[in-house]
């Protein structure tokens, strides 16, 4: 039997890219995890708990899968041990087949996957410090202090150097504000 897992994750919190992706990967069953947290993750363990012999687990990328490289190990040795198959979209790995690929082509396929992991975590606590009002990125400049830079530059009287020196607002901060 061919089983689609689903796990939200930030790029797609509903699953519906994963779920088409499955879809015309011809699964018979589907697995949606509801959370995309690491930790119990309840629907996964019992998906791999009634593997049988000869069923493939087929996901969109390696991410949907694992949080991590060790993560990722363990679930393919119990994968295989169960007599089981991993068939991952994105990657073009399927474990039922001799795989052929290089070994820079495994390298990039694993550094691809890290970068999942790493990416996915940032978006989550950015998400995460939004809900909690904190803004991201570098901090405003205090409105006075861009109103005087605009001042003295408009008067003519000061080059950039000296208005920078006398607010702390730089050339590209000055005409960022001017613009506007």
């Amino acid at each position: 039997m061919w089983i689609g897992y689903m796990r939200p994750y930030q790029d797609d919190i509903k699953c519906k890219q994963q779920l088409e992706c499955l879809t015309k990967a011809k699964c018979e069953t589907f697995v949606l995890e509801e959370h995309a947290t690491a930790k119990n993750r309840e629907k996964l363990e019992e998906m791999i708990d009634n593997l049988h012999s000869g069923d493939k687990i087929v996901i969109t990328k390696l991410f949907a899968l694992a949080d991590s490289t060790r993560h990722l190990m363990e679930l393919l040795e119990l994968i295989e041990t169960k007599g089981a198959f991993l068939w991952s979209i994105f990657e073009d790995i399927d474990t039922s087949r001799q795989l052929g690929h290089t070994l820079r082509e495994i390298v990039k396929h694993l550094v691809t996957f890290q970068s999942d992991v790493i990416s996915e975590k940032t978006k989550q606590g950015l998400h995460e410090a939004k809900q909690k009002g904190v803004t991201s990125g570098r901090p405003k400049k205090p409105d006075e202090n861009v109103q005087r830079a605009i001042q003295m530059y408009q008067s003519k009287k000061y080059s950039l150097d000296e208005i920078k020196s006398e607010t702390g607002i730089s050339k590209s901060t000055l005409y960022r504000y001017m613009e506007q």
